[in-house]
C-alpha cells in the first residue's frame, strides 16, 4: 500500500532557490506503464532507467537470487543482439549501460549523448522484452554470480548485514540475500527466469524515468513503440508478500568468525509510518553523515574505539529498518556497545541540540543540491519517489519537509529506534 506523505510549506531559503527540478512531466500508457521525464537542457546527455517494482523479496521460496540473476542474464543475449553487441552498441557511442537489484526493485539504465537516445532506448527495451537466455551463457553467468557471493562471504562488513536480515525476518523473503546462495543460484533454470518475468515484468510494475536533455514527447513516443504492446498483468498476479512487524523478535547473537576485527551490528525493525520519515532521515544524518557525525565523534574521535562506524535506514513498503555498524578490537566490543546505548538513552538524542539538528539539515540540503548535478541520481530520485511515496516530490517540497523537522520529532525518532527491548545485536568475534 502506498501512503501519501504530507507536504510542508516551509521556508527553504537560499537552498530552495537552487533546488528547482525544472520541467518534470509524467504520464501513464493505456496498459499501465508509467513514464516520467525531467528535462535538464544544459547537459548534452540523457539518462534513462527502466525500473521493475520487483526485487529479491519477490524471489520464490528456494530460488533466492532469482531477481538478481535475471538482471545479469538479460545481458547475455536477445533476439537482436548477442552479449558482445549488447555491450558494444552503446559503448561505441561513448555511453554506458548498467543495472542493479535491491530488495524491492530492479533497475536497468543507460546513459548516452542526446543524439543516441533512440539507440539507448532500443537497447533497454531489447533486454526487457527479448532476452533469449542461451544455456551456455547462463551457466557462465552463474559462475560470475557465485564469485560475487564469494566476495560478500570474504567481506565480513557485508556478510553481517545479510546475517542480520536473515535473523530479523525469519521465514520471510526479506530474510534472503539479494544475491542468493550457492545452492539456490545453482538450481535456477531458464523456466524460472521466464516465469518470474512473466509475473513481474508487466506494465503496471514498470516505470521509465529519464533525465537530461530530453523532450517528453519523444520519450513518450519511444515508450509507446517499445512497451505499448505489453499486456497488463492478469487479475490473479502475485502480490507483494508484506512483513508483519509483530513477527520481528529481537535477538542477541555472538559468533566466532575468521575475522581480524570484531564486527558489530545492532538495529531494529519498526512499522512503516511516513509521519516520522523526515525525522528519521534527520536523525540518520546526525548520527552518520560525515566526520562531524555523532557516531564518528563519540566512537572514533573522543574514545578511539573504532576506525569506522555508521548508521543506515532501510525504507520498505511495509517496514523501516535501522542499523548501526561498528568495527572494533575484540577487547573494545563491550565499551563500544555501551557507548552506543548511552547515546540513545542520554540527552544527545533525547534532548537534541538545535544547532546539531540544523547542521544535519544543512548537510542533507547540501547533499540534495549537489546530487541534482548528477543525472543518474536525479533519475533514481524520480523513481524512488513514485515507487515509495506513490507520487513525485518536488525538491523544494523535500527541502521544506526537511527544514520543518523539529527537535521533538528527532527525539521521537530516536525513541522509536533505541528501545532496548526491541534492539537486536549481532557480533562477529575474531576466532583467534
Amino acid at each position: 500500500m502506498r501512503k501519501k506523505i504530507a507536504s510542508a510549506p516551509a521556508d527553504t531559503g537560499a537552498a530552495g532557490q537552487r533546488l528547482s527540478a525544472g520541467i518534470v512531466e509524467s504520464q501513464t500508457l493505456p496498459n499501465g506503464l508509467r513514464i516520467v521525464s525531467n528535462q535538464v537542457p544544459y547537459v548534452h546527455s540523457v539518462t534513462v532507467g527502466v525500473w521493475i517494482n520487483a526485487g529479491a523479496r519477490e524471489d520464490p521460496e528456494g530460488l533466492a537470487g532469482l531477481a538478481h540473476f535475471i538482471e545479469h542474464a538479460v545481458f547475455k543475449g536477445t533476439l537482436k543482439r548477442d552479449y558482445v553487441e549488447i555491450a558494444r552498441c552503446i559503448e561505441k557511442t561513448g555511453g554506458y549501460i548498467d543495472a542493479w537489484t535491491t530488495k524491492e526493485q530492479t533497475c536497468i539504465y543507460v546513459r548516452c549523448l542526446r543524439e543516441h537516445l533512440a539507440l539507448g532506448f532500443d537497447l533497454l527495451a531489447d533486454l526487457i522484452c527479448n532476452p533469449v537466455f542461451p544455456a551456455e551463457e547462463l551457466d557462465k553467468e552463474k559462475e560470475v554470480v557465485l564469485e560475487e557471493i564469494a566476495g560478500v562471504n570474504d567481506a565480513p562488513e557485508e556478510l553481517i548485514f545479510e546475517d542480520f536480515d536473515r535473523r530479523s525476518f525469519p521465514g520471510h523473503p526479506l530474510a534472503t540475500p539479494i544475491l542468493g546462495t550457492e545452492e539456490s543460484v545453482g538450481r535456477l533454470t531458464e523456466t524460472d527466469l521466464r516465469s518470474f518475468m512473466q509475473e513481474h515484468y508487466v506494465p503496471g510494475n514498470i516505470l521509465v524515468t529519464a533525465v537530461g536533455n530530453i523532450d517528453h514527447s519523444e520519450l513518450s513516443a519511444l515508450a509507446s513503440t517499445y512497451f505499448g504492446h505489453l499486456s497488463p498483468a492478469p487479475p490473479d498476479a502475485p502480490k507483494r508478500n508484506l512483513f508483519d512487524p509483530s513477527a520481528y523478535a529481537p535477538f542477541n547473537a555472538s559468533l566466532k568468525m575468521s575475522v581480524c576485527q570484531a564486527q558489530i551490528l545492532l538495529g531494529t525493525v519498526i512499522p512503516r509510518d511516513d509521519r516520522h520519515y523526515w525525522g528519521l532521515m534527520v536523525l540518520n544524518s546526525m548520527l552518520s553523515s560525515g566526520m562531524s557525525s555523532i557516531l564518528n565523534l563519540e566512537l572514533r574521535e573522543k574514545r578511539g574505539l573504532v576506525y569506522q562506524a555508521y548508521s543506515s535506514m532501510g525504507f520498505f513498503d511495509d517496514i523501516t529498518s535501522f542499523n548501526i555498524y561498528a568495527g572494533t578490537d575484540k577487547g573494545k566490543t563491550a565499551k563500544t556497545l555501551d557507548t552506543i546505548a548511552a547515546l540513545f538513552a542520554g540527552k544527545t538524542l533525547m534532548e537534541p541540540d538545535p544547532a546539531e539538528i540544523e547542521a544535519a539539515k544543512s548537510k542533507m540540503l547540501g547533499s540534495m543540491i549537489m546530487g541534482m548535478e548528477k543525472m543518474t541520481r536525479r533519475m533514481s530520485n524520480l523513481a524512488q519517489d513514485l515507487l515509495y511515496f506513490g507520487r513525485l516530490l518536488d525538491p523544494v517540497e523535500k527541502a521544506g519537509l526537511i527544514q520543518s523537522v523539529s527537535a521533538a520529532e528527532v527525539a521521537a525518532a530516536a525513541g522509536s529506534l533505541g528501545v532496548p527491548s526491541l534492539l537486536s545485536t549481532l557480533i562477529y568475534k575474531p576466532s583467534r
